[in-house]
């Protein structure tokens, strides 16, 4: 499978959702990058929205296309959003943030009356933790806050840039990458858990967020509801 091609039918098919008028949340990472640029190519006057961008990163590549933005704060209720997602679970539940910005994702795509989410087949698992969960945290104090979330049964470990200096989010906290020997045998008790430590800011895991998932392949997509 050309996970390019995938990518690329999945966000294809999702912008047919996006009409006239609406407000989108517009996500981060590279399958939602492109979903970007082409609510970017449709613009015209007889086609206009108005987008909540969930990092630094998508408000500038939204600003260079023209689209109209508006802060996270501006609105409580969106009509959509569109983003990617790192593990989707066969129940919908899903784990995102690899991107580095979770915490934003989250707060815009809680306000969206839809949230469609668009993954080549290689994202979808039978459980999610088949890889890292993404869990961000106050930078104050991070290493004691690392201790308490490994004692849930994990191995966490700082997120660093590529040069080795700590990785900051947009909202400057720190991420741990979370590993699970055995997967997440239940998310939503999992980040409940997470979120009671102190010093966790949110986590990777999206629970009952989705409402429409666009698997994409090389031939098309499909969809699940």
């Amino acid at each position: 499978m050309s996970q390019d091609r995938a990518k690329r039918n999945a966000a294809e098919e999702a912008v047919k959702f996006v009409k006239d008028g609406m407000i989108v949340g517009l996500g981060t990472g590279s399958t939602a990058k492109i979903v970007v640029d082409l609510i970017g190519e449709k613009l015209s006057k007889d086609f206009k929205i108005k987008g909540m961008p969930t990092s630094i990163k998508t408000k500038q590549q939204a600003e260079k296309l023209g689209i109209e933005l508006i802060n996270i704060d501006d609105q409580d209720i969106i009509d959509l959003a569109i983003d990617g997602a790192d593990e989707v679970a066969p129940d919908m539940s899903l784990i995102k943030g690899l991107g580095g910005a979770l915490l934003r994702e989250k707060k815009v795509e809680k306000k969206a009356k839809e949230l469609i989410i668009i993954v080549d087949e290689n994202k979808m698992v039978e459980k999610l933790g088949r890889g890292e969960l993404p869990v961000e945290v106050r930078s104050e104090d991070h290493e004691s806050t690392a201790t308490k979330i490994e004692n849930i049964g994990c191995e966490a470990k700082l997120r660093l840039e590529n040069n080795g200096e700590i990785f900051v989010t947009d909202n400057k906290n720190y991420i741990y990458h979370c590993l699970f020997p055995n997967g997440i045998v239940n998310p939503k008790e999992m980040d409940k858990k997470l979120q009671s430590i102190n010093g966790v800011r949110d986590t990777g895991l999206f629970i009952n967020m989705a409402t429409k998932i666009i698997i994409g392949n090389d031939e098309g997509t499909r969809i699940l509801e």
